[in-house]
C-alpha cells in the first residue's frame, strides 16, 4: 500500500543485514526489531517460521479470530495483548502451529465480514453462537 516506503525500507534492511550482520538475517528477536520496516509481527513471524522458535505473530486474523472464539479476553485490545493472553495459554512447543491455525481460519472461515459459521468445526463450541453472548 505505500510501495515508496516499503522500497526504502528493503534497501535499508538490506544495507543493514550487510554492514552488521554479515549478509545474515539474525535469529535474535531485538536484532530482528531493529531492521528498517520490521516490526513486532514481522519480526515473530520470523522466528516462527524461519526459525522455528517459540512466537505467536498476531495479525488481523489472529485478532479477530482469538476474540470471536473468546480465546482472549475483550481487554486484550491491542496485537500485543493478544499475543501475551495467547502465549499465556498455548504451550511454547504448539505457538507457531497455533499461529497458522488461527490465521488460516481467520482467512477461509472466521472472515472478517462474514463468517462462514454453516462450514466451522468449531461452530459448536463458538461462544458467538451462545445465545445472549456479547461476542461479535
Amino acid at each position: 500500500s505505500y510501495p515508496n516506503a516499503k522500497a526504502r525500507h528493503l534497501v535499508e534492511l538490506a544495507r543493514m543485514l550487510v554492514s552488521e550482520y554479515g549478509g545474515e538475517v539474525p535469529n535474535d528477536f531485538d536484532a530482528l526489531l531493529r531492521l528498517s520496516g520490521v516490526g513486532r509481527k514481522t519480526a515473530n513471524v520470523m522466528q516462527a517460521v524461519a526459525f522455528g522458535q517459540s512466537a505467536m505473530p498476531v495479525d488481523t486474523h489472529v485478532y479477530r479470530v482469538s476474540h470471536r472464539l473468546g480465546l482472549v479476553p475483550s481487554t486484550a485490545d491491542t496485537p500485543l495483548k493478544v499475543e501475551k493472553a495467547l502465549i499465556k495459554h498455548i504451550p511454547a512447543d504448539d505457538l507457531a502451529r497455533a499461529h497458522h491455525w488461527l490465521l488460516l481460519h481467520g482467512r477461509y472461515v472466521c472472515t472478517s465480514r462474514k463468517p462462514h459459521c454453516d462450514k466451522c468445526e468449531l461452530s459448536n463450541i463458538c461462544p458467538k453462537k451462545i445465545e445472549n453472548s456479547k461476542l461479535q
